[in-house]
């Protein structure tokens, strides 16, 4: 196995960031992260209580003046330093999401640690535009303008598949609008979010403005998102868990952004380049393990090229090479735990009484045996109403359907609850541009699967959520709209006033 990044030093005092520091939590309870190609221990740690949430919370609530009145040059300024610090430590930041995630080392290397770096020079310009309407006399007798201004605290729940920009994703838009925030992250992933915090300090934002808090779901998470002091909750995960957060934040009056699961379609036409709609279902099915929202998991194939798109795929996903994933040769790591992976491998088993898994479906042996490895695998035969082809399995499998006519493709693509992610694969400009318009789903792509880039947003439809990540469409989210209004006729008795009392 490659090197591995040692972290029991880095976080010995504990798995908590409260205002500028760590800290151990105070639950009472532990957890271990696990390194998931070897099911070896990488960090014990305390998790968080309810008090470290508080202690969080307050922390952020006395850095909010501070920083919300900075200017917004002067956040700008501290993030495009955080985007140096980044930089610097990109090959830690990679080697640690590797470690806690099982993605391939290219992956960190190339995706995440990039894109985050991006994202927070993307951030860093974004502060600097907190636009309003222009101001003008809309009554006539007064000059309108809008502010848009912080909003207070953020309390924000990350999940485990893309740890690092899941944090920034959240992390980043609130503090460019001049809000503080408290972070909760997955306890199985919590170690380049504690990095992010540290980053910061680094690059000299106050203390408070970013908190981390390490806990399970049901103790620290929502009692999180429930806090009377936190305005504002943005949760990216499962729909089920989304619900119960929606439940707890409304009850609390909160502003509320949900980014939540997917069943993206994979919709082939029968003109479409057969190669490149194989090599991207390859790809888009597979990246992170196949644990991504937005994977493709759903091919829709036209008939007339239906078996043939199953056959290349087939043989694309047997070149796939499992292995450890600090080794420069490997193309797919495990998944995120021994759970995930025996999750993954009951949709398969449970599929094979309906449908034929065409390659694929086993737990490797040998020398992989110890970690959470599944091979790529590919489906086909199911019904549209199976459970392999409605419920998100969130691992490296691929479903391939047919269908004959354009109107049954789209319609069997829109037929699942969620709509985050779609693509269309044609050479007809004609067909591309009604796929656009009658795919629901919040990004569609056109012979292409699983780009994403700062200055464009993410976010679903239907169960899929609501509310945007990156982009300027994310930042306006943390902001609050304030419509300010001027007299300037500097009369006493206004001519309204005649609908309260007196005559004209």
């Amino acid at each position: 196995m490659g090197n591995r990044f040692q972290v029991k030093d880095r976080f010995a005092d504990g798995a908590q960031y409260i205002d500028g520091q760590l800290r151990s939590g105070t639950s009472g309870r532990s957890h271990t992260v696990v390194d998931p190609a070897t099911g070896e221990d990488v960090l014990t740690y305390e998790l968080a209580g309810t008090a470290d949430v508080d202690a969080a919370v307050a922390a952020a609530k006395r850095a909010f003046p501070v920083w919300s009145g900075a200017t917004p040059g002067e956040r700008s300024d501290a993030l495009h330093r955080l985007a140096a610090v980044l930089a610097e430590q990109a090959e830690d930041f990679a080697h640690a999401e590797s470690l806690q995630c099982g993605k391939p080392l290219k992956l960190s290397t190339e995706f995440d640690v990039p894109g985050t770096i991006d994202n927070t020079a993307f951030f860093a310009g974004a502060a600097r535009h907190l636009q309003g309407q222009a101001a003008a006399e809309y009554s006539g007798d007064h000059t309108s303008y809008v502010r848009r201004e912080a909003i207070g605290v953020v309390g924000s729940i990350a999940p485990w598949n893309y740890p690092l920009q899941m944090a920034a994703w959240k992390i980043l838009p609130a503090i460019a609008a001049g809000n503080t925030i408290v972070l909760k992250p997955a306890e199985l992933t919590p170690l380049t979010s504690l990095m992010f915090a540290q980053a910061a300090k680094e690059a000299g934002l106050p203390d408070g403005v970013i908190n981390i808090v390490t806990g399970a779901g049901r103790d620290a998470g929502e009692h999180l998102v429930g806090h009377p002091d936190v305005v504002m909750t943005s949760f990216t995960g499962s729909t089920a868990v989304g619900k119960r957060v929606a439940e707890i934040a409304t009850s609390t009056v909160k502003r509320l952004h949900l980014e939540l699961g997917g069943k993206a379609p994979f919709l082939v036409f029968d003109d479409a380049d057969l190669e490149a709609a194989a090599h991207g279902a390859v790809a888009a099915s597979l990246i992170n393990t196949g644990q991504d929202c937005t994977a493709a998991t759903r091919a829709y194939v036209q008939r007339p090229l239906h078996d043939a798109f199953v056959a290349r795929v087939a043989e694309l996903m047997e070149t796939v090479r499992l292995g450890d994933p600090f080794a420069p040769g490997t193309d797919l790591g495990p998944l995120v735990s021994h759970a995930q992976r025996d999750r993954v491998a009951a949709f398969v088993e449970r599929a094979r009484a309906y449908a034929t898994v065409v390659t694929g479906g086993e737990v490797p042996v040998g020398e992989l045996a110890a970690g959470a490895y599944y091979r790529p695998t590919l489906i086909s035969g199911a019904a549209q109403d199976s459970e392999v082809v409605q419920s998100e399995i969130f691992g490296p499998v691929l479903v391939v359907l047919p269908f004959d006519t354009d109107d049954e493709g789209l319609d069997l693509a829109n037929d699942t609850p969620y709509g985050l992610a779609a693509s269309a694969w044609t050479r007809d400009l004609y067909r591309a541009n009604r796929a656009t318009r009658e795919m629901k789903a919040g990004c569609v792509w056109v012979n292409d699967h699983i780009p994403i880039i700062s200055e464009m947003p993410h976010g679903g439809y239907k169960a899929s959520g609501f509310g945007k990540d990156m982009s300027s469409y994310s930042f306006e989210e943390y902001t609050q709209v304030k419509h300010v209004m001027y007299d300037n006729t500097a009369v006493a008795a206004k001519d309204w006033h005649r609908t309260i009392f007196g005559d004209r």
